[in-house]
């Protein structure tokens, strides 16, 4: 290409920032499409529309605004350009955005780096001291008002936009998961130190730019130890076990350290990590609540009151205010998935059982959950013994009603043992397996407009298409660690997200960035998450009705344009009449076919809505049957032990009976000697009597 190399050693979407930034579409411009004509870039009528319509969908997403009146010729093409994108990916809206710009100018890198830039940073990112750079074509820096001048080289690892150089970070840019500047992509960078043992189904948390590793299973043994990560300097450490002397019941501090245990949940408050659950060797009833203090490096046990749940692994806890929201798990026997709902007061230490309403999700364990304005919880995934979920629920907090969400875009499949992490409105899901094989996918779901969008893959078999890894949000970064994918992993993957806005504020625009202001800021979203009328959007009449209306500077703008142009139209009468008709024919035939598409989407809906219910109804049976074939296993194993006594039995009888068979001959045989000794004596008398002489032994009277 002709631009220079500075842009193509831009990674996005710096490079699509840059680009939008030179073609005068940015977050500040007054959004009028015209202004691009002006900015003298002798782009054709179709790259700008083009360009405008990509923008929007980089930086905005699908178009969900109502379409214009037809009247309005320009609003109109603007948001036809947009929204033919459909549900184009963010990154692919990026890249199409400067393939088109490159076409239209190949030297517009060139161009750029023409004009002076002057920056005006974020006063609270440099601790309220103005910073003002003026970068020069020969790369010069002249700062005013700044107690350090800040000169870059080729040995800063500075983010530099159309020549800029932030310096509102310079003094934590060149450190920790802050020096990696490549977005939007799973890195993995140098660490030192000793690396802690490869795990997974651990918990993380981070306190004071460290993170902290706790526990997991290496190899099928339950760990106990702490491993901590400074963020900053990216080195490993331990935290020795403390020795501790018993003290009273009464304080419940654990006079022991932390016991080996899996499939917890780690929440910060304040400086201390709350450890829930978990399984391990311990014979335990109810899920326990531990305390590690990130300041004496201790453990202690939180004296709880009410109702303790049942103990458990592979539950979801989520911090809502000042309360805990557990919700399923699978049980310390590993006999049963729960999908009970408690809450744990932080401030009165006390557990509730709650008794919800709706639809709620399945028993389930390994799920993730978020919570979405202090009021929705959403919930993801998690698995059984034998299937996989890609289901989304929501649970209102005010009401505690279930419903399931129907959600757009990029379907999920179906996840079990993946992790969670919310960075605004934003919930990403990354990692995890499906019975089959480890998911690669990173998922992230608006939870806004309920849109699914697929923001990274990574290739291969790497520690982020594991289960059981961990993941942390870290300022505008993700931070992976461990998993578990045909081998246990130790490794830490970065993924730095940077919001178009945060970005676009550090780029300088041009005098043509009024293009696109109007626009440039995401609409109010007109359907609500859930099923039925939610607070999370403004009432659909409402929107509808206010983005139809007309201001009345633009009205008495396009009357004073109507009025001017009626004499030219008087010239040429016929072929205005001829334009007027194909337009008002193309319009007709276009509301007819979207009349018809929304005929036929509303009853692919409806055929949609049936086939849930009838799987509803199939799952409720499949769920009857399943119990039924159990307690049929279960007779049937009882029944075969009873055949089993049954043996026994008749072998000892056939044992007996051989011996009665023994006794029987041995007493016939007596009876018999018995009765022919009876007949020797018998005869021996009659002899006698006769007086036959006696026998020759015998002895005379």
């Amino acid at each position: 290409m002709a631009y220079g190399g500075m842009a193509t050693a831009l990674p996005y979407p710096d490079r699509f920032y840059a680009g939008a930034a030179y073609a005068g579409l940015s977050a500040t411009s007054p959004g009028n499409v015209d202004s691009l004509k002006s900015s003298s870039l002798g782009l054709s009528d179709d790259t700008i529309l083009l360009l405008y319509g990509l923008y929007k969908q980089a930086t905005v997403g699908p178009c969900n605004l109502p379409k214009p009146w037809s009247w309005n010729v320009i609003d109109l093409a603007k948001w036809t350009s947009w929204n033919q994108l459909g549900r184009m990916d963010s990154m692919e809206a990026m890249r199409l955005f400067i393939r088109t710009l490159e076409e239209d100018d190949p030297s517009w890198w060139s161009k750029a780096q023409e004009l002076d830039k002057e920056v005006t940073l974020d006063t609270e990112e440099m601790d309220n001291e103005k910073l003002v750079v003026e970068v020069e074509l020969n790369g010069e820096i002249n700062v005013e008002d700044t107690p350090t001048a800040v000169v870059p080289s080729e040995s800063n690892d500075l983010l530099k936009v159309n020549g800029i150089f932030s310096t509102a970070e310079v003094e934590d840019v060149a450190e920790g998961i802050r020096a990696i500047a490549v977005y939007n992509e799973w890195v993995s960078p140098t660490v030192t130190g000793r690396r802690p043992s490869a795990r997974y189904q651990h918990a993380a948390g981070v306190v004071d730019n460290k993170m902290y590793i706790i526990g997991g299973n290496h190899i099928g043994h339950y760990l106990n130890d702490v491993q901590v990560l400074d963020l900053k300097t990216l080195e490993w450490s331990k935290v020795d076990k403390v020795p501790q002397s018993p003290l009273s019941l009464q304080q419940k501090q654990s006079p022991y350290w932390f016991p080996p245990c899996a499939g917890h949940s780690l929440v910060r408050w304040g400086t201390k990590l709350l450890a829930v659950a978990g399984h391990s060797k311990e014979p335990v009833d109810t899920v326990i609540v531990r305390a590690f203090d990130t300041h004496t490096m201790t453990w202690t046990i939180l004296d709880v009151y009410g109702q303790s749940p049942i103990a458990r692994g592979g539950q979801s806890v989520t911090l809502v205010g000042s309360t805990l929201v557990m919700f399923g798990g699978e049980d310390s026997k590993r006999h049963h998935l729960m999908d009970d709902l408690n809450i744990l007061d932080l401030e009165s230490l006390t557990w509730e059982a709650i008794e919800t309403s709706g639809t709620r999700p399945s028993p389930r364990a390994d799920h993730v959950a978020a919570v979405h304005g202090d009021r929705y919880l959403f919930l993801f995934g998690g698995g059984s013994r034998s299937n996989c979920y890609n289901d989304l629920y929501v649970l209102d907090l005010e009401s505690m009603e279930w419903s399931q969400a129907q959600t757009q875009g990029t379907v999920p499949s179906p996840h079990a043992g993946h992790a969670g992490a919310t960075i605004g409105n934003s919930f990403y899901i990354i990692g995890g397996g499906d019975n089959k094989s480890g998911i690669s996918d990173t998922l992230v779901l608006n939870m806004d407009t309920l849109v699914w969008s697929l923001v990274a893959s990574v290739k291969g078999q790497t520690a982020i298409s594991s289960e059981g890894l961990s993941v942390l949000v870290v300022e505008d970064s993700l931070v992976a660690f461990g998993g578990y994918n045909g081998h246990f992993n130790n490794q830490v993957h970065v993924f730095r997200t940077f919001p178009p806005e945060r970005l676009q504020s550090k780029i300088l625009k041009s005098p043509a960035a009024a293009a696109a202001a109007a626009f440039a800021a995401p609409q109010p979203v007109l359907s609500s998450p859930l099923n039925g009328t939610s607070s999370l959007s403004p009432d659909p009449e409402e929107t509808v009705s206010e983005s139809r209306a007309v201001p009345e500077s633009v009205q008495e703008n396009l009357d004073g344009e109507q009025l001017r142009e009626e004499p030219e139209c008087a010239l040429d009468d016929s072929a205005t009449g001829k334009k007027l008709a194909l337009v008002l024919k193309v319009n007709e035939e276009l509301q007819e076919a979207t009349l018809a598409a929304q005929a036929e989407c509303a009853k692919l809906q409806n055929e949609l809505a049936m086939a849930q219910f009838n799987s509803s109804e199939l799952e409720q049976e499949l769920h009857s049957v399943r119990g039924q074939l159990a307690a049929e296993q279960s007779r049937s194993f009882r029944l075969e032990v009873d055949v089993a006594e049954l043996r026994e039995k008749l072998q000892s009888i056939e044992i007996l009976q051989k011996e009665l068979d023994l006794l029987q001959h041995q007493k016939a045989a007596s009876e018999e000697a018995v009765i022919q000794a009876a007949q020797k004596q018998s005869t021996g008398v009659w002899s006698w009597l006769a007086g036959s002489p006696p026998d020759s032994n015998g002895v005379e009277d």
